[in-house]
């Protein structure tokens, strides 16, 4: 009989792996049941490809969880148990890496687990913000509210995110278009030039000779140029990620033009949004605060809303230390306070998140109005240059002829 390798969980959630001969892949899961164990991956064990070719753990992208999360929130609703809705979500699933973690979920929650430390097992598949809402939700007995509220967030975030990256589709492909038409100009047209200009033993005119220089560098030493990218951009990496670096540069960042106010904006939207789904959840303010900063990517930004936390473990609330270390714009401070004052911050600040929201779209295509003009000007202006170039040493050329 063909042997088979498997993956299964046993009934207290762990996991187990090994190898068993069986007619069939269907005969094998009976046989691992049998045992007790819940088989979540199942294949041939003949051949070095067939030993190694899932090894590796594929992450849940956030879509992925935000689909799960909505899922699952919608089976809860309808009065399945929370082990009976993973189920039906392992059944329903293709995809091998997703019902991997679903299955070890099931496993340890049949276990005893709580969901919370289950999610919690998952080797940061689900960010501490994720399993901290549940953990609330579980302690509330209003689970399946919880996950809607969250499958909201993630889509909200989701969107935003969704709306910036299309944003920025068209600049890309336009600046690429650019910087491929220049050098194609360089390596092509301009050494067709080069010939004629050798030919007449004339000293070429400073431009051209620079241009002619750039040809024959990305003509000749085009894989060279390369592995300095390579190396530039592995560097760049490894200085961003000094701590000091990092907290100059988003400092920085927010003065810049137009940029820093849609960096502002973002981050104010995606606060907003966290800090409102975890109140609405029943988690204090001052809890709710510290797992929120971590949604913020702007280290200026989080540090400020530390600030403001110590402010607010010294009951100082949280509007007057925010617009006095002038964390958020203006109109956000001024509808937190007000939220403050109403007992209704939760409501208030989803609609600060609405508002920025808008704001982000509109600042993006404000961006956009003004980059695609300065793209298509500055390729014309190079164009233009290595034309001109071309055409100086060819007039200089025919005044010696003439």
């Amino acid at each position: 009989m063909p042997k088979y390798f498997y993956k299964a969980v046993k009934l207290d959630g762990e996991p187990v792996e090994g190898e068993l001969e069986a007619a069939d892949e269907p005969t094998l899961v009976s046989l691992l049941q049998a045992q007790g164990l819940l088989p979540v991956e199942t294949r041939s064990a003949g051949g070095l490809r067939a030993r190694l070719g899932r090894t590796r753990r594929r992450r849940l992208s956030q879509k992925e969880i935000g689909i799960l999360t909505r899922e699952l929130a919608t089976l809860i609703e309808a009065g399945m148990t929370l082990d009976r809705s993973l189920q039906v979500l392992i059944d329903l699933t293709a995809e091998e890496h997703l019902v991997r973690v679903l299955a070890d979920l099931q496993g340890r929650v049949r276990g005893g687990a709580t969901f919370s430390s289950a999610l919690e097992a998952q080797d940061g598949q689900f960010a501490r913000l994720y399993i901290n809402m549940v953990r609330a939700g579980e302690a509330s007995g209003a689970l399946d509210q919880v996950l809607d509220r969250l499958a909201d967030y993630l889509e909200r975030v989701a969107e935003l995110r969704q709306t910036v990256t299309s944003a920025l589709v068209y600049p890309a492909i336009l600046l690429f278009v650019a910087a491929s038409s220049v050098i194609l100009l360089l390596v092509f047209v301009v050494p067709q030039f080069t010939v004629l200009f050798d030919d007449m033993g004339k000293a070429l005119p400073l431009p051209t000779q620079i241009v002619v220089a750039a040809g024959n560098l990305f003509r000749n030493y085009w894989w060279a140029m390369l592995v300095a990218a390579a190396l530039i951009a592995l560097g760049l990496e490894r200085w961003m990620q000094d701590e000091q670096v990092r907290d100059r540069l988003d400092h920085r960042v927010l003065r810049i033009p137009l940029f820093g106010d849609l960096i502002w904006k973002m981050e104010t939207a995606r606060l907003a949004h966290t800090l409102s789904t975890l109140l609405k959840n029943g988690l204090p303010l001052l809890s709710a605060l510290t797992l929120a900063k971590e949604v913020v990517s702007n280290r200026k930004i989080s540090g400020l809303l530390d600030e403001a936390g110590e402010d607010l473990k010294h009951g100082r609330g949280l509007a007057g230390p925010l617009a006095r270390l002038k964390a958020l714009p203006d109109l956000a401070l001024q509808m937190i306070r007000v939220g403050e004052e109403s007992g209704a911050l939760d409501a208030m600040l989803a609609k600060v998140a609405s508002i920025y929201d808008r704001e982000t779209r509109t600042s993006v295509q404000s961006m956009l109005t003004l980059l695609e003009p300065i793209l298509i000007v500055g390729l014309g202006i190079v164009v233009a240059g290595i034309i001109i170039s071309i055409l100086m040493a060819i007039l200089g050329a025919n005044d010696l002829v003439f």
